[in-house]
């Protein structure tokens, strides 16, 4: 049973009326600068070698009245602030207006690819959405790091290629067409990268930029690109595809020094796992017996965060 409400009679009622928010916002406001310009007063006063106590900077109770006035007043007085260490409040910076983008500058130009050392790739750069610039625009690669540019193989009408002599960097150039009224956009531009042989598989090549300035060499747009160092596939060269044999075959073959190799069969069932040795040759033994009949075997490579898988090889169980 709930207790019954108590009756206030009408000469209680006035007194529990809150006060106007006018008249608490002078009275706190009164009261914080009183106790706040009293205990400075009182707490700046000359030390020993006549260095003056900083409230601010070794936190007493002047300090704390200004932490407490910093964090209490913005509640109540919107339109102010108090700073920490100060007797007066601060007016509040409005925030500064957020300033778009413009259209030419969006890093709207992109480009990934991972390509094994020693090997090409091909980087497909895209994405530009700006102003459709006209005859004598250009689109420039910066290779990362030591790759190099090989070939611009883009087949289409108006635009014409060339490679720095140090392959260093790539561009293409728009030479104009009555039919293109969009020249960069809606469409891939190929370059052929080339990694070196001594390139870490898992690794990014640093330093690879885009560019698309117009006829006049004014920046239209500019990107980044990515080219990740791919790892060689490995080889499973026993047992012999094709050949029968028993139910836990010698398995071995080569990968990248290092790499960590999973041989596994046609349900995924791990058969056997080991490391590649420094000159890239593996091998290891069945942990169960496979089971009989035909049975398909394919070696998977992980190395520093990339993997490769061999060709598959089918043998027979008996």
């Amino acid at each position: 049973m709930t207790n019954p409400r108590p009756h206030l009679g009408p000469d209680l009622r006035p007194d529990l009326r809150p006060e106007p928010r006018s008249d608490l916002r002078s009275d706190l406001r009164s009261d914080l600068r009183s106790d706040l310009r009293s205990d400075l007063r009182s707490d700046l006063r000359p030390q020993p070698g006549g260095r003056l106590w900083r409230p601010w900077a070794r936190p007493g109770r002047a300090g704390a009245l200004a932490l407490c006035a910093a964090a209490a007043l913005p509640a109540f007085f919107p339109a102010t602030a108090v700073a920490a260490g100060t007797a007066a409040p601060v007016p509040v910076r409005a925030a500064a207006p957020a300033v778009a983008p413009s259209a030419g500058h969006g890093r709207d130009l992109w480009g990934a690819v991972t390509i094994v050392p020693g090997r090409e790739g091909v980087l497909e750069v895209a994405g530009y959405e700006g102003p459709a610039p006209g005859a004598g625009s250009r689109l420039t690669l910066t290779a990362p790091g030591a790759a190099r540019v090989t070939d611009l193989p883009l087949d289409a009408v108006g635009y014409r290629g060339a490679v720095s002599a140090d392959r260093a960097s790539a561009t293409y150039t728009y030479a104009g067409t009555p039919q293109e009224t969009h020249p960069w956009q809606d469409r891939s531009f190929p370059f052929v990268l080339a990694v070196p042989a001594n390139a870490v598989p898992g690794t990014r090549l640093p330093g690879c930029a885009l560019s698309l300035t117009d006829a006049h060499g004014t920046a239209l747009d500019d990107g980044t690109c990515t080219v990740t160092v791919g790892l060689p596939e490995p080889e499973l060269t026993a047992p012999l595809s094709g050949v029968a044999g028993g139910s836990r075959p010698p398995t071995a073959g080569t990968a990248y020094p290092g790499a960590q190799v999973s041989v596994r069969d046609q349900d995924e069932n791990e058969v056997c796992s080991t490391t590649a040795r420094t000159d890239g040759s593996w091998s290891c033994l069945p942990g169960v017996d496979l089971p009989a009949g035909p049975v398909r075997l394919q070696a998977t490579a992980t190395f520093n965060g990339v993997s490769a898988t061999s060709e598959q090889i089918d043998i027979t169980v008996v």
